[in-house]
């Protein structure tokens, strides 16, 4: 259980092919800035066709929600280091590897021996220390909305929260069902440009596990497939 809280939490990492921004398809053929105003004050007043959004109130706030959606498009690869803060406040740090789409590695620093890695299709999570290699389709977690090819939070998640202040972008959603166990609560950085820099995912006992993002640099060239080759491991 404890390694199926620690993958769950990992997932929003995700990931797609780099289709392009989002927005454009979410606001539909508007032909200027007063058309996408008008589509987006539908949507924010839960009149749009995208998806549910009854947490939105204002267009600025469905704007918000599009620069993340193009952001997680326009994202290729990405490595770094991880904090992740329990329920219990204890903390286990390590490294991450994200390559578009829908690959990524999460290894936690000695003395755990857990390695989390998707190939795009499973996530599998190896404990090298109990030889156990779980593994769960992508398609059936929490972060279902963003291991899209075309990440659009306002088509495929209910988005309750979204907000910008100091400089920082925060994002609540959940599964279109509203199952509240489902529920992500996503940061990013707004400047100098848009980045994430972390997430806060709530397990169905209701316990929040905190995911901090550190150290972050795209790297030069392509990273090694092997890193995302549970087998290869």
């Amino acid at each position: 259980m404890v390694h199926r809280l620690i993958a769950l939490s990992f997932m929003v990492l995700l990931s797609a092919s780099a289709a392009g921004p989002a927005a454009g398809q979410a606001a539909g053929p508007a032909a200027g800035p007063a058309a996408g105003q008008a589509a987006a004050g539908q949507e924010a007043k839960g009149l749009g066709t995208t998806g549910s959004i009854a947490g939105l109130r204002a267009p600025h706030q469905v704007e918000l929600v599009r620069k993340v959606n193009a952001y997680f498009n326009g994202l290729t690869t990405l490595e770094g280091t991880f904090v992740q803060t329990g329920a219990d406040n204890k903390r286990q740090r390590g490294k991450f590897y994200i390559s578009r789409p829908g690959r990524f590695r999460f290894e936690f620093n000695p003395p755990s021996r857990v390695v989390i890695i998707s190939d795009g299709q499973y996530i599998a999570i190896q404990d090298r220390d109990l030889s156990t290699d779980d593994r769960w389709d992508l398609g059936y977690t929490p972060f279902r909305a963003l291991l899209q090819d075309n990440v659009d939070l306002l088509r495929d998640a209910r988005v309750l929260e979204a907000e910008e202040k100091e400089d920082a972008i925060s994002i609540v959603f959940e599964d279109k069902t509203g199952d509240s166990s489902s529920r992500i609560r996503l940061f990013l950085s707004a400047k100098p440009s848009l980045q994430i820099k972390g997430w806060i995912a709530k397990d169905a006992q209701g316990f929040d596990t905190r995911t901090d993002l550190t150290e972050m640099h795209v790297p030069v060239g392509q990273l090694d497939a092997n890193l995302f080759n549970p087998a290869a491991h």
